[in-house]
């Protein structure tokens, strides 16, 4: 191929320059042109060739390109992860370090890369470029004089070939003659310009096929050089360490993921029955002492007058407080507060496992649904537990328990009272023995009741403040409308104003029921044993809020917020009043009120005081004095002047006023002392 185009080219050269003449010259035309279709078919393919081979070269170049910047963004997403908020990111410090290294190595990386795309730039791209823009492109400038050249002769040939035969113009033909030379000679010179840059354009494309790869070669391998150098023994190290470092994660993963695996196998092994929402309630494992609790619940929402709608909601308590989380958010908010409320099981819409949390003022809370026996038991007791602030002690587990233990010895069965009382007994005075026996009986022949003897066998308990049915009926013997509720205005009873002894207790009802006998106060400790029992199986924490006042005429049970009395009872129908002994916040007085068929019925009503119950005990105790010595003026006088006077002239009971000497006044049954 070299020798025939070197034959080419030196036949070319030959047949335009060694003729001796114009003539001579243009009889080889026809074999010039031939041979400079051939030339010109040559320049055409390497000029397409050129093209496609400087678009392979620019999409290297540009690879590398976008190396260097893809390196860079690399290493900034590297640094980048320290700062990002993982929720799950404790001890990723090993992490950090490793990448903040690799980060280092990808910015020197990234010098390279930047390097070596230069070098491409220079040495690859831009000698191809010039190539096509200089020596193909001279080339085809030059056709297009040879051509411009070319039609010049032609038209100058015409022209002289048009001259007339007989009366010839000498000087239009001496014009004519001058201007088909000088298109000869232009030709001639745009000529020997072309092929000769057809013939150097054929040692040129040789060195421009070979320039750019030289250079894209020398600068891979400079790059490759100073890659080798930057890796030295100590990027060694580092990358064995990161390596030995990917194994241990990757051991530790193979060992979750079988512990997993086993897990799995565990879960599959078992009865399908677990599954099941109350597959338990025959006897379900319950959880009394809990302080926390979570889990799904279906809230209750009204949307109108008489149509609700039930939402399932995951629930939970933080502190005092039962939140809420709905689906898709991030964090719960709050529903209820539930220091001082209380929670009882309710029957709602014919759903089971309903519960109601109740405000601290009453006022009626969220209904909420669990989806077992044992969820609706715990979330109960948890609720209760959180409501009496357990989770503000020291150690809330350890009292939870011990209450819980309480309760539970509350509802068993008790058939004596020897081991609880052995010395608990009535205190009587002297003239109240003379009055029933006619002499003293003494504390170590008397009997201890059996429970059955005090209250009869599954007596029913009243939670809520209702005055005795006799009670009732004599309010509804006049002619005036009594309130049928049992509330009364304090205008009905003018004799508070003229009482000698006036003192209030705040109390909080806990439970009445009928007892069988008032001969021992015996009757009142089982009496707050059943009360409170019933409250802790049936889950009943509410208790209603009174002012108790103690005159020397009655006890009245008044609304602390409408002033209205709830309950009045005649001092002198109070036969036996009694504080527990180991919990003294706990009272009781049992009543005895005539029946409409004559007879009379004992009833028991059980309290628990802001202060001591003795102290109410205490105040009965005197009001029932107060009442025995009016017979006698000079009694009343020595008595009055033991008891301290406020500034209106009421007397009262002072906080720190001391017990009997001859006994607790607690256990006292209405005792008569003489004055």
């Amino acid at each position: 191929m070299f020798w025939r185009q070197r034959y080419l080219s030196l036949l070319l050269f030959v047949s335009l320059c060694s003729l001796p003449g114009p003539t001579r010259c243009w009889e080889y035309s026809d074999k010039t042109r031939s041979l400079l279709s051939v030339f010109e078919e040559d320049a055409g393919t390497l000029t397409d060739y050129t093209n496609q081979l400087l678009q392979a070269m620019q999409r290297v170049y540009g690879a590398q390109n976008e190396m260097c910047l893809a390196t860079q963004q690399l290493s900034k997403q590297l640094l980048a992860y320290e700062k990002q908020n993982f929720a799950l990111g404790k001890g990723d410090e090993e992490v950090i370090s490793t990448l903040h290294c690799f980060s280092k190595v990808v910015d020197e990386l990234n010098v390279l890369h930047t390097e070596l795309a230069k070098q491409l730039a220079d040495t690859m791209v831009l000698p191809i470029i010039q190539f096509r823009e200089k020596d193909l492109t001279e080339v085809s400038t030059l056709k297009d004089l040879f051509g411009l050249a070319s039609n010049e002769h032609d038209l100058s040939m015409a022209k002289y070939s048009r001259l007339p035969k007989k009366k010839e113009n000498e000087k239009a033909k001496t014009e004519v003659v001058k201007e088909v030379a000088a298109a000869r000679r232009k030709q001639h010179l745009s000529s020997l310009q072309y092929y000769c840059a057809l013939n150097a354009l054929q040692y040129r494309k040789r060195v421009a096929m070979m320039e750019p790869m030289i250079g894209f070669a020398h600068g891979q391998i400079n790059f490759f050089k100073k890659g080798a150098e930057m890796f030295s023994q100590s990027m060694n190290n580092f990358l064995s360490s990161v390596a030995n470092m990917v194994q241990s994660i990757q051991g530790e993963l193979e060992a979750e993921a079988e512990k997993m695996r086993v897990s799995q196998q565990e879960l599959l092994s078992v009865d399908e029955s677990i599954y099941a929402p109350d597959f338990d309630v025959a006897a379900p494992q319950i959880n009394r002492n809990l302080i926390q609790k979570a889990g799904y619940l279906n809230l209750r929402n009204k949307t109108g007058l008489v149509t609700t709608t039930w939402e399932r909601l995951y629930f939970f308590t933080q502190g005092g407080n039962l939140m809420c989380q709905p689906r898709g958010a991030v964090a719960g908010g709050l529903i209820q507060d539930l220091d001082n409320c209380s929670v009882m099981a309710v029957d709602c819409e014919d759903r089971r496992y309903c519960f109601q949390i109740t405000t601290p003022n009453g006022k009626s809370g969220i209904i909420l649904q669990a989806e077992s026996r044992k969820e609706n038991e715990e979330w109960i007791c948890a609720i209760n537990n959180i409501s009496r602030q357990i989770y503000l002690t020291d150690n809330p587990e350890a009292v939870a328990i011990k209450l819980n233990q309480t309760a539970l010895q509350a509802v068993t069965p008790i058939t004596s009272f020897g081991k609880k009382h052995e010395s608990s007994c009535p205190s009587q005075n002297l003239r109240d023995s003379e009055m029933e026996n006619d002499r003293i009986v003494p504390t170590a022949e008397l009997r201890v009741p059996e429970a059955d003897e005090l209250i009869a066998p599954g007596t029913p308990i009243q939670f809520d403040i209702v005055l005795p049915a006799t009670e009732f009926l004599e309010q509804n013997r006049g002619n005036r409308r009594i309130n049928p509720f049992g509330e009364t205005e304090d205008e009905t009873f003018p004799e508070a104003e003229d009482s000698l002894l006036q003192q209030m207790f705040i109390v909080r009802f806990l439970g009445s029921m009928a007892v069988k006998t008032d001969t021992t106060t015996e009757v009142i400790y089982e009496a707050m044993r059943q009360v409170l029992a019933a409250r802790a199986i049936h889950n009943i924490f509410r208790m209603t809020e009174s002012h108790l006042m103690v005159t020397s005429q009655a006890l009245r049970l008044i609304d602390p917020q409408t002033q209205v009395t709830r309950a009045n009872f005649e001092l002198t129908s109070v036969t036996q009043f009694a504080a527990h002994q180991e919990n003294k916040r706990l009272v009781g007085f049992v009543v005895r009120t005539p029946e409409s068929t004559g007879g009379e019925a004992l009833s028991t009503y059980i309290f628990e005081s802001n202060s001591e119950g003795e102290k109410i005990c205490y105040a009965i105790n005197l009001g029932k004095e107060i009442i025995e010595v009016q017979k006698d003026p000079e009694a009343l006088a020595q008595l009055m002047l033991s008891i301290p006077l406020t500034n209106d002239g009421k007397y009262v009971l002072l906080n720190d006023q001391p017990d009997d000497s001859d006994g607790s006044p607690s256990e006292n049954r209405g005792a008569e002392s003489e004055a």
